[in-house]
């Protein structure tokens, strides 16, 4: 522990030579720079007044894209200004990368708007439009029902991305609404009765002749899968015949 001890004390005694011993009296063996203030100037512009001033200037990028910013305005600078330097030492100048990063879009579906608002704000994007729909599920109300950009679609920093948010509304009676199940693919009967089951008419039913599909399966359906309609609503079917 005491030889350990001593190391640290040694280590930090050299550090202590260096600032305060060895560097003005590097900096005074030749005419010492004050570093200028180069902070939100033009790359350029700012490279030049280093020049006059005797000194060097190297670009640096930020840690991460920032958006709105441009990438030749010197965000920040080491040596800060009003140090003084060697003549001819490096000054780096911080600037915003040119690219805007790209990743895969959040899965913002079924999260409170106040999450989904944090998520796209942490992400760097930005919520161009907020729409409700009304919801008779009570779940869903105040949750994102869909989002523009599907989720794991590669964006970038700064794209735009609208929602829609369910708004709950109580259906008072007589005006109750019911969803539409899926029945494609099932067979006449196997769709007749899950429209029954959920509380609507069986009403038109077309054929369309197909040699590949299995005759009498359900190939479309209207109203469509997962709408809200109106009990009293007839469910109009298509289904395949092989004549």
């Amino acid at each position: 522990m005491k030889k350990a001890a001593l190391i640290v004390f040694f280590l930090i005694g050299i550090v202590v030579i260096i600032d305060k011993l060895v560097m003005p009296l590097y900096i005074s063996q030749g005419n010492a720079k004050v570093v200028p203030d180069v902070l939100n100037m033009n790359y350029e512009d700012a490279s030049k007044k280093l020049r006059r001033a005797g000194l060097t200037a190297i670009k640096s990028y930020h840690v991460k894209y920032i958006s709105g910013v441009d990438a030749n305005i010197v965000l920040s600078q080491m040596p800060e200004a009003g140090m003084e330097v060697k003549p001819g030492r490096n000054v780096y100048l911080v600037v915003n990368k040119l690219e805007k990063p790209s990743f895969p879009m959040p899965d913002l579906l079924g999260r409170p708007e106040l999450d989904a608002r944090e998520t796209v704000a942490r992400m760097d994007l930005k919520l161009q439009n907020v729409q409700t729909s009304t919801v008779t599920k009570y779940e869903e109300n105040g949750r994102v029902l869909s989002q523009s950009i599907p989720a794991q679609t590669m964006v970038r920093s700064g794209s735009s991305v609208s929602v829609i948010i369910g708004k709950f509304e109580a259906s008072p009676e007589g005006m109750k609404k019911v969803t539409m199940p899926d029945v494609l693919g099932m067979s006449l009967d196997q769709a007749r009765q899950a429209v029954a089951d959920a509380g609507l008419s069986l009403g038109k039913v077309t054929t369309e002749y197909s040699a590949s599909l299995v005759p009498n399966t359900v190939i479309s359906q209207k109203p469509a899968v997962n709408t809200y309609v109106s009990p009293d609503q007839a469910v109009e079917l298509t289904v395949v015949t092989s004549e």
